[in-house]
C-alpha cells in the first residue's frame, strides 16, 4: 500500500514538472504535438527559433563592435548572460576591429656565459613546446618568482651561488620564461579605468583583470631592462613557447553596455597596436567569454599578433608544435534547460497516455483564447482525472513505464549536454588561424587527456551523467579523431562505475588509469586510427595521479596508495611512487613501489607535473613532498596535530625500481604547520652533478652523489605574500 501511495505522488510530480515550464522548443518526433506550446510568461515565441539555437555551427567573425553588440543583445534573453548598464570606456567606443601586420623577426641573440655541462629543463608534455613555470634555469642562472619579485641567480659553480638581481614585478607574477639573453614574465593585474553609467554626472570607477607580459634583455643579470610591456584584456590563462615565439591566452568575461562592448586590444606600454578580430560560432552559449590568443617574438618586440575567438568557458588546452586545443564542457543556453521539462512532457510522456487524453490536451494547448496558466489549470485536470480513473494495477504498470522511458530520455539529453568541445587552431612562427571545431562525448581531466600524433588528435574522457529521474552511469571513453575533428575511431564504455585519474599518450599507446576502489592501468593500442584496442590491463590497490615514461616498456607513476578501512571502505593513505612494466602488453605488472607518509601526505607533482624532476641517464627521480608522520600533543594549543615535514624526496630509479637516497628540507618540522608555506619546496632542477632545490625561502644545492649540502641562498620572500597558518 505505502509502495502505491509513494508511485502515485511519484508520477503526478512527473507530469506536473514535465509541463510546468516557460517555452519549450519544437520537437522532431511525430506523434501528435500542438501548433503553438504554453507560453506561460505571456511574452509568445522563445527569444530564438531553434534554427537559431543550433547555429550553423560555421565559423564567423564580427564585422564591428556594433555587430558583436547586437548579437549579445539578442542573445542575453536566452543565455541570462551580460550586462546593459550603459557604460563606455577607453576603446569600447571603437567600431571596427583591424589587425595590425608585425614586423619580421631578429636573429636570436646568445645565451649567458660559461655554465654546467648538462642542467635540466622544465618537464614539459610535448618536446619542444616550453611551458611557463615560476622557475626556470640555463645551465648558468636560476631564474626565480619569490613574491612579487624576480630575482636572478648566479648559480653555478653552486659553491659561490648568489643573487645577481632583484626586479619588482607589478601586479601577481603568475610563470616565465627565457629565450637566450631575453625572458618574459606573465603578471595579472587590475585595472582601474572610470566610466559613465547612462546620463550620470560623474564617472564611476571599474576595476577589470589585465595580463602583462613584460620582457627584459637580460644580457646583464645583474641589471634586467625591460624592453617590452605587453598587456591584454583578461585573466592569465596559459602560454607556451616555440622557439624565439611566445603565445599567451588570457580569458575575459563578455560585457556589453548598452550598445558598446568592452572589447579585447593588445597594448604594448599603455599604446593599443592591435584590436584583435573576434571570431564566434552563431549558437549561443550559457557564458560567453573572450579567449584572446597573442604572439609575440620574444627576441623582436616589434612583431606581435593577436585574435579573439568567443567561446564557452575553457577549462584545459594542448598546445603542439602546429596547434593549439581549447576546450570546455558543452554549455547549454539557459533557454534549453527551462523548456527541458515541458519538452520531455510532449517527447516522452504524452505519447504514452491514451489517445482521448492525447487528444484532449492537445486541443486545449491549441485554444488561443487561454492565457497559459488557464491552459496548464485544464491540462493538469484532465490528468488528475485521468489517474483516478486508473486501477491499482494499471498505474504500476503506466508508472513503470513511463519512468523507463523518462530516464532513458534524461540520460540522452545529459549524454549531449556533458559533451566536450574542442576547438582546433593553427599556429606557426607567430601567425595564428583557426582551423576546426569538435565535439566528444564526457569529460577531459586535464592536459594529459589530449594528444596530437601525426594527423591525428586523441583524446580520453569520463562520462559521469546524474539524471533528474534518478538515474547515473560513469564510464570512460577513448576517442581518435582526424585533423578536421572528426571522430574516427573510438572505445567506449570503459571502466564503468569508474573514472579517470590519469592518462599518458606515448606514441601509438595511451597508458589510462581509472579509479574506484583499486587501480586499474590500461594498455590500449592506438596504432589504427579506426580500430583502438585494449591490449591489457592491471588491477591493484591506490592510484596514479601522474605518469611518466621511464623507457618505452616502463611507466612511472606518482599518486595515492589506498587501503580498506575499519567499515570495509576505501582509505586514502600517503604519496605512492610505482614503477609499471608494460614490455608485456597483455600483461602489464607493477615492479615496485614506494609509499611516503600517512594520510595527508601530498605532493605538488600530483597536479603540477612541472614539480616532477627526472632524468634516465641519472638515475634521478625528485618530487616535493608534505609528509604527515604521526600525532602529538600541543600544549600551547590544547590539541593533537600531525607531525608534518616539508621538503624534497630523492630517489635513484633504474627498471628494477626505486631507492631512496635521501630527503632535502628548507626548514625546520615546527615550520611546516601550514599549507602553502615558504618552507616548501615547489621545484627542483640539476646542474652538472648537483641538485637544487626551490621554495619560496630557498634556493638549497647539495651533491647529487651524497646529497651532502653545499651551499644555500635565500630568497628575498615576504612572509606577509603567503598564506595565514592552518592548522592541522
Amino acid at each position: 500500500m505505502i509502495m502505491r501511495i509513494m508511485l502515485t505522488i511519484l508520477m503526478i510530480g512527473i507530469l506536473l514538472l514535465s509541463a510546468c515550464t516557460i517555452d519549450v522548443k519544437p520537437s522532431q518526433t511525430e506523434h501528435p504535438k500542438p501548433p503553438r506550446l504554453p507560453q506561460i510568461s505571456g511574452k509568445g515565441e522563445p527569444p530564438l527559433s531553434q534554427d537559431e539555437l543550433n547555429g550553423t555551427q560555421e565559423l564567423r567573425k564580427f564585422s564591428s563592435a556594433a555587430e558583436l553588440a547586437e548579437f549579445l543583445s539578442r542573445n542575453q534573453p536566452v543565455t541570462g548572460y551580460g550586462y546593459d548598464s550603459g557604460m563606455m570606456r577607453g576603446d569600447v567606443i571603437e567600431a571596427s576591429m583591424n589587425m595590425v601586420a608585425g614586423a619580421p623577426m631578429m636573429e636570436k641573440s646568445l645565451g649567458a656565459g660559461a655554465g654546467a655541462s648538462e642542467y635540466s629543463e622544465t618537464n614539459v608534455q610535448v618536446e619542444g613546446v616550453d611551458e611557463a613555470d615560476i622557475v626556470k634555469n640555463d645551465g648558468k642562472y636560476i631564474y626565480t618568482l619569490s613574491g612579487n619579485k624576480l630575482v636572478i641567480i648566479d648559480a653555478y659553480p653552486a659553491e659561490n651561488a648568489e643573487i645577481v638581481s632583484e626586479t619588482e614585478i607589478k601586479g601577481q607574477p603568475k610563470n616565465l620564461f627565457v629565450n637566450g639573453d631575453r625572458l618574459v614574465v606573465f603578471s595579472q593585474d587590475n585595472e582601474n579605468v572610470l566610466v559613465f553609467q547612462e546620463f550620470d554626472i560623474i564617472p564611476r570607477p571599474r576595476y577589470t583583470q589585465e595580463t602583462h607580459a613584460y620582457i627584459y634583455d637580460i644580457s646583464d643579470r645583474s641589471d634586467p631592462d625591460l624592453v617590452a610591456d605587453f598587456t591584454l584584456k583578461g585573466a592569465y590563462f596559459q602560454s607556451r613557447m616555440i622557439g624565439d615565439y611566445v603565445y599567451f591566452i588570457t580569458k575575459e568575461n563578455v560585457y556589453y553596455y548598452s550598445h558598446f562592448v568592452d572589447m579585447p586590444v593588445l597594448k604594448e606600454s599603455g599604446k593599443t597596436i592591435i584590436r584583435p578580430e573576434v571570431y564566434y560560432f552563431d549558437n549561443p552559449e550559457d557564458q560567453y567569454m573572450f579567449h584572446t590568443i597573442a604572439s609575440i617574438n620574444i627576441q623582436d618586440e616589434d612583431e606581435a599578433d593577436a585574435k579573439t575567438y568567443m567561446l564557452g568557458y575553457s577549462n584545459n588546452m594542448y598546445v603542439s608544435k602546429n596547434n593549439i586545443y581549447i576546450t570546455y564542457q558543452k554549455n547549454f543556453p539557459m533557454w534549453y534547460t527551462q523548456n527541458y521539462n515541458k519538452e520531455r512532457f510532449y517527447d516522452v510522456v504524452l505519447p504514452l497516455l491514451p489517445r482521448d487524453i492525447q487528444k484532449k490536451i492537445n486541443d486545449i494547448s491549441e485554444d488561443e483564447s487561454l492565457n497559459s496558466y488557464e491552459q496548464w489549470d485544464k491540462i493538469s485536470s484532465v490528468l488528475q482525472d485521468m489517474y483516478n480513473e486508473m486501477d491499482e494495477d494499471d498505474k504500476e504498470d503506466f508508472i513503470e513505464e513511463m519512468m523507463k522511458a523518462v530516464q532513458e530520455y534524461d540520460l540522452k539529453f545529459e549524454k549531449e549536454r556533458r559533451k566536450t568541445v574542442i576547438h582546433k587552431i593553427a599556429i606557426d612562427d607567430g601567425m595564428i588561424e583557426y582551423e576546426a571545431k569538435g565535439e566528444v562525448p564526457g569529460s577531459l581531466l586535464n592536459q594529459f587527456s589530449m594528444d596530437e600524433h601525426g594527423d591525428y588528435f586523441r583524446v580520453a574522457t569520463t562520462m559521469s551523467i546524474w539524471t533528474r529521474s534518478g538515474g547515473s552511469e560513469t564510464y570512460n571513453n577513448v576517442y581518435i579523431m582526424n585533423k578536421d575533428l572528426d571522430i574516427v575511431g573510438s572505445i567506449e564504455d570503459i571502466a564503468p562505475g569508474e573514472r579517470i585519474y590519469s592518462t599518458r599518450f606515448i606514441g601509438d599507446r595511451l597508458y589510462m588509469v581509472t579509479f574506484k576502489r583499486v587501480d586499474p592501468l590500461f594498455v590500449i593500442d592506438l596504432s589504427d586510427p579506426e580500430n583502438p584496442e585494449i591490449l591489457g590491463k592491471l588491477k591493484i590497490p591506490g592510484y596514479s595521479d601522474y605518469l611518466h615514461p621511464y623507457d618505452e616498456n616502463h611507466i612511472i607513476g606518482v599518486g595515492k596508495e589506498t587501503g580498506t578501512n575499519q567499515w570495509g571502505g576505501t582509505s586514502i593513505r600517503g604519496v605512492k611512487l610505482a614503477l609499471f612494466d608494460v614490455s608485456d602488453v597483455e600483461n602489464p605488472e607493477q615492479i615496485d613501489k614506494y609509499e611516503i607518509g600517512e594520510a595527508g601526505t601530498d605532493s605538488e607533482a600530483l597536479r603540477d607535473h612541472k614539480a616532477f624532476l627526472f632524468d634516465k641517464e641519472k638515475n634521478l627521480l625528485v618530487i616535493p613532498i608534505r609528509e604527515v608522520k604521526g600525532r602529538y600533543y600541543d600544549g600551547e594549543r590544547g590539541y593533537y596535530r600531525n607531525r608534518v615535514w616539508q621538503g624534497a624526496y630523492v630517489f635513484e630509479v633504474t627498471e628494477n625500481g626505486f631507492r631512496k637516497k635521501g630527503k632535502i628540507s628548507h626548514g625546520e618540522e615546527d615550520d611546516q604547520y601550514y599549507w602553502g608555506s615558504p618552507s616548501a619546496v615547489r621545484r627542483s632542477l640539476y646542474m652538472d652533478n648537483v641538485l637544487y632545490t626551490i621554495s619560496a625561502k630557498y634556493v638549497k644545492m647539495n651533491d647529487l652523489s651524497d646529497l651532502d649540502e653545499i651551499n644555500e641562498v635565500e630568497l628575498p620572500y615576504d612572509r606577509n605574500y603567503y598564506p595565514r597558518p592552518v592548522y592541522y
